[in-house]
């Protein structure tokens, strides 16, 4: 080989080589940043190139791509899209929009995620056609269809979840809109229809389960300020307080009231477990003042509030502010004032409770599943933390069965079974609706469910619908769909 010959194999090899390391490091290094990014339209042009993988929720299919005859190769169709519309959402080529486990699971969906990189691989090589994998959740489709049921009708949102794991078993907002109206490739009618359900007063767009217009979480706040008190020591379920018929909050001429306008019970003192049982608005006040609102802010984070969640959906946080006065810390001794929560957040209340103390982070992915049904990736229980001791644990438990059996939750009672719970009623605006809620679990002794319902408007009731007559039946309904398998 001549020297000329030689220089320039050299000079071949090292633009080869050179070439290899940039192909090299876009194609590896940097591919999960350019996938990640939203402004690369190419990640969301491949998702369709491809067939894309299903979502499945116990063993069904509820997402799933069809062939489609123009440009994006497959169309996206959901099955009971309203009901599962909170937790899918929708995908668009056309708009290049997505929600819901589609944008969130997108790379797993499309094949493009770096863990499917020899997947990707041997397609190549074997000249199968591309596809993506498929997501399993951890939904059960009978709860799922139990509670959206129960649901229709109001406003509002149930969610339920397996307290020793944090596994979410439903999760439904209601009202709820069709999603395969906005995974349509016609660009004109899904914008017109997006259009249409983000001006609808409302909001069918928000996942009341986890976001939206964030409410007080009212009377169930109570099990957090329980809980606080238990847990320092100095008070016990038969710790007593004074119980008067109407009590001015510290620092204001305003009068607060017992929901009822008496007292709580018979008597000029009542019992913490009393208080709690018969959901009185005067003792739990005191007893927020007398504990401060360090302790109770402290109790709450140990719950997850002012925590950030995914499930992986977004949640919005759940907040107790710092620095509440005895006036504002009167009031979030039973959940109004600056206290807002999400029925997330107030199910790992009671299923912290129900789990002996243990919150586990909630988690809506099961596992993700190569179209050769070769697990890729399986999602695991994790603890956010302990709440609460054991004890104090048990004695919420027996406060809370109490509540249901002969208390303000009677309406969750199942002949049979003790259910623990605790209904809330948050109140807004003078003449506004009320928020009704409920949150519990079942069997009280050996938990497997907990629910959490969040009904708005009052149940169309304004301030004549209750708690304990519209939340607790529907979250009863769930609970029983568990109990009677």
């Amino acid at each position: 080989m001549t020297k000329e010959m030689r220089r320039l194999s050299i000079v071949m090899l090292a633009m080869f080589l050179a070439l290899f390391g940039s192909t090299s490091w876009i194609q590896v290094i940097q591919a999960q940043a350019l996938n990640d990014d939203p402004g690369n339209r190419r990640t969301l042009y491949d998702s369709f190139e491809v067939q894309r993988g299903s979502i499945i929720a116990g063993g069904s299919v509820i997402a799933a791509s069809v062939p489609s005859d123009d440009i994006y190769s497959w169309q996206r169709q959901y099955t009971d899209a309203a009901m599962w519309a909170p937790i899918t959402g929708w995908i668009n080529p056309v708009l290049g929009s997505s929600s819901g486990i589609e944008q969130i699971m997108n790379q797993s969906l499309s094949g493009t995620d770096d863990t499917q990189f020899l997947a990707r691989l041997e397609q190549i090589i074997s000249g199968a056609p591309a596809r993506g994998s498929n997501v399993l959740l951890t939904v059960d489709p009978e709860l799922q269809r139990v509670a959206y049921d129960a649901l229709q009708g109001y406003e509002g949102a149930v969610i339920a979840t397996e307290p020793s794991t944090g596994r979410i078993l439903a999760m439904v907002t209601s009202p709820s809109f069709d999603t395969n109206v906005l995974s349509s490739h016609d660009s004109a009618g899904v914008n017109a229809a997006y259009d249409q359900l983000a001006a609808d007063p409302l909001k069918p767009l928000f996942n009341r389960a986890i976001g939206g217009d964030l409410n007080p979480p009212g009377s169930t706040f109570k099990l957090v300020v329980t809980s606080a008190a238990l847990s320092s020591g100095d008070y016990t379920p038969e710790s007593t307080f004074p119980n008067p018929g109407s009590w001015t909050i510290p620092g204001t001429s305003n009068t607060l009231y017992n929901f009822d306008r008496g007292t709580c019970g018979p008597g000029e003192t009542v019992t913490l477990a009393d208080a709690l049982r018969l959901s009185c608005n005067i003792p739990m006040a005191e007893l927020a003042v007398e504990l401060g609102d360090d302790a109770i802010r402290e109790e709450a984070e140990k719950f997850g509030f002012n925590a950030e969640f995914a499930t992986p959906l977004p949640a919005s946080v759940s907040r107790y502010p710092r620095g509440l006065d005895d006036a504002r810390t009167a009031l979030s001794g039973f959940g109004q004032g600056d206290v807002v929560a999400t029925p997330l957040q107030i199910a790992m209340v009671s299923a912290g409770i129900a789990n002996g103390g243990v919150v586990m982070n909630p988690q809506l992915l099961d596992s993700v599943v190569a179209p050769d049904l070769t697990v890729q990736e399986t999602f695991e229980p994790s603890e956010f933390g302990r709440a609460l001791t054991e004890d104090v644990a048990d004695q919420m438990r027996t406060l809370m069965v109490a509540n249901v059996r002969d208390g303000a939750a009677s309406g969750a009672r199942i002949d049979g079974v003790d259910v623990a719970g605790k209904t809330g009623t948050a109140e807004h605006g003078p003449g506004d609706p009320y928020t009704l809620w409920f949150t519990g679990f079942a069997p009280a002794d050996d938990p497997e469910i907990a629910v959490t319902v969040m009904v708005e408007n009052g149940g169309g009731l304004g301030q004549a619908g209750t708690s304990s007559g519209i939340a607790a039946p529907i979250a009863k309904k769930v609970i029983e769909a568990v109990l009677n398998r």
